[in-house]
């Protein structure tokens, strides 16, 4: 029996093998990547370790099994793979406690062994040349790791905060908050080199050692009152635990560091703090690690730089950054700042990763047709390599094609198209808008997968307008603090020029859109009456109640002034609504709060019970991550298109009773 297809069957779809995260070992014998799946009951997905064949030779083999999953983290100065697991069962753990331990799987084989472990778990793992680890842990501000088990037995899970934020995305912060440790292998004994740090470090790990293994260099976020914060980046002696700034200032935000090759320098990217009038920058800089100036690097670089690697020579930075509805790899000359683009194709780069010899950069490329794959480029010939890959190539059930247009002020518009298989009949359009705002469609997506809605004969229309990134500076700053101006009439300036195509029905359309998106949905939904139908997931609908109740709401009041949050707010025309709308949200979300949701379907039912519908998921956040609730809102969405879009009777998803 052949495969069931994954763009016609959810099952098989939310099967799909899923790379994410890639990592080469320091003598680039050894590339690794990340392959989640779904676990057996089918309510998260595991993350699996393969190991990937650098020169494109042999197939790609799996290296870790575990019912928990693994994250990789780092290699050893010999090419062990180091990865953080919590795997239940070691030293006493249970399944519902475990915290993530530090393994080490040895390159020659043999089984993977506990190394570190710490009662808040670990994060952020690095190893140096000399065998110096460093890494995360959550500790409480006491210091005293007996406080999790006393509040554990005594039923308490409050958190007194002191500060902002308090939660971050799906989670909260604290009781307990991250703290930087280092120790030594081959069997470290991790040792707190930070102190309490409070909300300074990150739980994604942004810092990186130096290659003498005597201090790292750290992302250090500081508290600027009224709630608000900004990033610097520091230096940390590991023996001493003292603690210098190198980058910070009131004007800018500092992250990313990467140390360079031999040891002198820290390039960062540097992001010029936003204001009422301006979205602010992004470039990248150098800074001795001893301290002195920031110097800019390529600052006239009207595009965001992100993922900065150096190169082995120490000669110039290898980085991805949106393009024209693309992400390629770019070089930039550490001396000159002169850019030169690597890749010239549809590509998007992430997790880059340079080669020791300095011949390649390994990395993920995906585009909006095509899922991750593992690839390396010359950095000679610009030659781009597939890779074996962990997971199967999907053959998409259509075309991707570009549309044009211009806006009234004469700014270009561009967006992708795709397109089901001609079949002679006109094909409903169904406009997606992508969140952000500061963002693009331009890369594949599992969450929001237009195939899904091809393989059922819709054509996506997946356009950039304004505040997109891509298109330079002034392309942002045309929506910037107004987003229901030029954003709203750039989507549809772009989606009636689609629609003078022949094989698009006029007649038969929808908008989506996500986050921003669902913001931008909820505005189309009061301004226009066009669609057939509206889905709006994880939506900001009543901006003044929104922006005081989000995660970080110091960003966004920065931008967005009393004014501004008046006139933008969707609310405020939810008597023109029209259009059946489909709204979605899950309780754990923390970017858009719940409340947004629960008060757009208030409001809508208040004028209108009966034509729309409130998909509700109690435990799932900004995003829907469980398979059988990714399942559940594919076929939500395609009902509820069908039933208003292709005229279909509605027929509610099986497993929604």
């Amino acid at each position: 029996m052949s495969a069931a297809d994954p763009f016609t069957d959810l099952d098989a779809y939310v099967r799909v093998p899923r790379l994410a995260g890639l990592w080469l070992s320091p003598d680039g014998r050894r590339l690794v990547v990340g392959v989640g799946t779904p676990d057996k009951d089918n309510a998260r997905y595991s993350t699996a370790l393969w190991q990937v064949d650098p020169a494109g030779e042999q197939p790609a083999r799996r290296l870790t099994r575990s019912v928990k999953g693994e994250s990789a983290a780092a290699f050893t100065p010999d090419g062990d793979l180091l990865f953080t697991s919590a795997r239940p069962g070691h030293d006493g753990d249970d399944d519902k406690d475990a915290k993530a331990a530090l393994w080490l799987l040895p390159a020659a084989g043999g089984d993977a062994r506990v190394i570190a472990k710490l009662p808040g778990g670990v994060h952020g793992v690095q190893a140096g040349p000399d065998g110096t680890l460093v890494a995360g842990s959550a500790v409480l501000p006491s210091g005293d790791d007996a406080g999790r088990e006393r509040r554990k037995k005594a039923g308490v899970s409050a958190i007194l905060h002191e500060g902002y934020p308090v939660r971050y995305w799906d989670h909260d912060l604290g009781p307990d908050r991250p703290r930087l440790f280092a120790g030594s292998l081959p069997d470290p004994e991790l040792t707190d080199v930070s102190g309490h740090a409070g909300r300074a470090l990150d739980t994604e790990g942004d810092w990186e050692l130096t290659p003498d293994g005597r201090s790292v260099v750290a992302t250090w976020l500081v508290s600027e009152g009224g709630g608000s914060e900004r990033s610097t980046v520091v230096v940390i002696d590991l023996a001493s635990g003292e603690r210098r700034q190198i980058a910070g200032d009131d004007a800018n935000g500092y992250n990313s560091p990467r140390v360079s090759p031999d040891g002198s320098r820290v390039a960062m990217l540097v992001r010029r703090k936003s204001s009422a009038d301006d979205p602010g920058d992004i470039w990248l800089a150098l800074v001795p690690v001893a301290g002195g100036p920031v110097k800019a690097l390529a600052a006239d670089w009207d595009r965001w730089p992100h993922s900065p690697r150096w190169t082995a020579d120490g000669a110039a930075l290898v980085v991805a950054a949106d393009d024209n509805g693309r992400s390629p790899l770019w070089r930039v000359d550490a001396a000159t700042g002169a850019v030169t683009r690597l890749t010239d194709d549809d590509g998007v780069y992430t997790d880059p990763r340079m080669s020791p010899d300095g011949r390649y950069v390994y990395a993920l490329r995906s585009t909006v047709s095509s899922a991750p794959h593992p690839v390396r480029v010359s950095l000679s010939t610009y030659e781009i390599e597939l890779l074996p890959s962990p997971a199967p190539t999907l053959d998409v059930p259509g075309r991707l094609e570009e549309v044009t247009a211009q806006a009234a002020d004469g700014s270009p518009l561009r967006a992708w198209l795709a397109l089901p298989p001609g079949t002679g009949e006109p094909a409903p359009l169904v406009l997606w808008i992508h969140g952000g705002p500061l963002s693009s469609y331009n890369t594949w997506s599992w969450r929001w997968n237009p195939w899904l809605l091809v393989a059922r004969g819709y054509a996506v229309l997946m356009p950039d307008p304004a505040l997109s990134t891509g298109y330079g500076l002034d392309f942002i700053k045309r929506g910037w603090g107004t987003w229901g101006d030029k954003p709203y009439t750039d989507l549809m300036t772009i989606t009636d020029a689609a629609l003078e195509r022949p094989d698009l029905d006029a007649t038969r359309t929808a908008a989506m859109g996500g986050s921003f998106g669902g913001y931008m949905a909820n505005w189309v939904a009061g301004h226009t009456d066009r669609f057939d139908a509206i889905v709006t997931h994880a939506s900001l609908w009543a901006l003044d109640q929104m922006m005081t109740t989000t995660d970080l709401a110091f960003y966004w009041l920065r931008e967005l002034t009393p004014e501004r949050l008046a006139e933008h707010s969707p609310n405020r025309f939810a008597d023109a609504v029209t259009t059946p709308m489909l709204v979605i949200h899950g309780d754990k979300d923390y970017r858009v709060p719940i409340g947004e949701g629960l008060r757009l379907w208030w409001d809508l039912l208040l004028r209108s019970e009966g034509r729309h519908k409130f998909l509700y998921y109690p435990d799932e956040n900004h995003w829907i991550l469980k398979p059988g609730n990714a399942k559940v809102w594919y076929e939500t969405v395609l009902a509820f298109l069908g039933h208003h879009v292709l005229g279909e009777k509605w027929q509610r998803p099986e497993l929604l009773g």
